[in-house]
C-alpha cells in the first residue's frame, strides 16, 4: 500500500490509497473554494446522559445529485470534483459538512472505488483488503487527535438509510467522547467481569454462538452469527475469533482472511429477499474499543473489548421496510419480526 496525503482548495486533507507503491498522485484541486465554515456544537441530555451533535451547516449539503455530477467520482474531463486526480483506488477527505469538527472531533469519506455503478460487494478482495488498511490508517491517526476518544468507522448502503450521494463510499467519525452504544458494552462488560471473577462476555457470547443454530459463515480466524437478540430483521455481527479491541490489533491473517469472508457476507446480503430484488439497503459498522479513559467502568480496560462488525438492514420482507415507530424511537424496545435463528438459515441458504 502508498499512502500519498494532499489538501483540497479549501484546506481540508485529502489521502490517497495506492495498491501500487510507484503510484504518483499530484494532481492539484482548482476549484475555487472558500474555507469551509462549521457550526458543531456537542450537547449533553441532562435526562438520558448521552451526547447530541448539533451541526446546522449540514441542511446544506449535496443532496442526489446527478450521477455526471457525483462529488466523488474522479476530475475527469474537465469536471471538477472533492478528488482531484482523475482516477484512484481508495480516498479518504475530510467532510465538506461535518457532523463535528475542530474541537468536537472530526467527520472523514471514505471513497472505496473510483466506479460510480461499483458497491463494496462487487470490489476485488485485493480492493477489499485495501480499504481495511485505510480504515486501520485512519484508526490510528485519529486517535492521536487530543479531541478523540473514539473511532467509529461505518457505511450506509441506500436510498432506504437515507445516503444522499450513490457513489460507494462509508465515512469515519472521531468523537470527542464514548458512544451510548459503547457505554452500554463496556457496563455490561463490567458487569460480567465481576459476577463471574474476571470472566470476558465478549469471549462467553462467542462460545455460546458458535455451539448454537445462528451462525451464517465460519472461517479459520473470523466467526459470523445473527445474534441472539438482534434487533433488526437481518442482522450479522462479524468477529475476530482472536480478541483484539480495534483494528489496529488484527494480526496478519485476520487481514488476510477478512476480504474473503466480508465480501461473502455482503454478497448475501443482496440475495436475501430473491432475484429481482434491488439491491439490500444496509449499515456496516465498525466497533472499537475507546481511546480515551474507562474509569467510569470499573475494572475494565481497553483489551477486555472486543472489536467486531454490526451488519444490517432495515428492509424485513420484499419491497417492505422495519420503521423505528412508537416502542422504537420513542423507548429504545425493538420489535423484530424475523426470528433471529429464520434470519441465520435463511443467510446460509444465499451462500455462493
Amino acid at each position: 500500500m502508498k499512502k500519498t496525503s494532499t489538501s483540497l482548495a479549501d484546506g481540508r486533507e485529502l489521502i490517497y490509497y495506492d495498491l501500487r507503491d510507484d503510484t504518483v498522485r499530484d494532481a492539484v484541486d482548482k476549484r475555487p473554494l472558500e474555507r469551509t465554515v462549521t457550526t458543531s456544537e456537542i450537547r449533553r441530555d441532562p435526562l438520558l446522559g448521552d451526547a447530541i451533535a448539533v451541526a446546522s451547516h449540514r441542511q446544506g449539503r449535496t443532496y442526489h445529485p446527478p450521477a455526471d455530477e457525483c462529488p466523488l467520482c474522479p476530475s475527469r474531463d474537465g469536471r471538477l470534483s472533492e478528488i482531484p486526480d482523475s482516477s484512484y483506488d481508495v480516498v479518504v477527505f475530510e467532510n465538506r459538512f461535518p457532523s463535528l469538527a475542530g474541537d468536537s472531533g472530526r467527520c472523514e469519506v471514505v471513497c472505496f472505488t473510483s466506479d460510480h455503478n461499483a458497491s463494496f460487494a462487487d470490489l476485488t478482495e485485493e480492493q477489499a483488503a485495501l480499504v481495511l488498511e485505510a480504515w486501520t490508517d485512519r484508526t490510528s491517526e485519529l486517535s492521536h487527535l487530543p479531541a478523540v476518544e473514539q473511532v467509529f468507522c461505518f457505511e450506509n448502503r441506500g436510498a432506504e438509510i437515507g445516503v444522499t450521494l450513490g457513489h460507494p463510499h462509508g465515512q469515519i467519525y472521531a468523537y470527542p467522547f464514548t458512544t451510548p452504544r459503547t457505554a452500554l458494552m463496556l457496563r455490561s462488560l463490567a458487569a460480567h467481569k465481576e459476577a463471574t471473577g474476571g470472566g470476558n462476555l465478549f469471549d462467553a457470547v462467542l462460545e455460546s454462538e458458535l455451539a448454537g443454530e445462528r451462525v451464517v459463515l465460519e472461517s479459520e480466524h473470523w466467526l459470523a452469527f445473527v445474534p441472539y437478540a438482534a434487533h433488526w430483521p437481518y442482522e450479522v455481527h462479524l468477529y475476530p475469533k482472536r480478541r483484539v479491541p480495534d483494528l489496529l490489533g488484527l494480526d496478519e491473517e485476520a487481514r488476510t482472511e477478512f476480504p474473503q469472508v466480508y465480501l461473502e457476507l455482503l454478497r448475501r446480503f443482496d440475495r436475501i429477499f430473491g432475484e429481482g430484488e434491488p439491491p439490500t439497503p444496509y449499515i456496516a459498522a465498525w466497533h472499537q474499543a475507546p481511546f480515551g479513559a474507562l474509569e467510569e467502568f470499573e475494572g475494565v480496560n481497553r483489551d477486555d473489548f472486543a472489536l467486531h462488525l454490526e451488519l444490517f438492514t432495515i428492509r424485513r420482507t420484499s419491497g417492505k421496510l422495519k420503521f423505528l415507530a412508537g416502542s422504537e424511537s420513542g423507548m429504545s424496545v425493538f420489535i423484530n419480526d424475523v426470528p433471529p435463528e429464520r434470519a441465520a438459515e435463511r443467510l446460509r441458504e444465499v451462500a455462493s
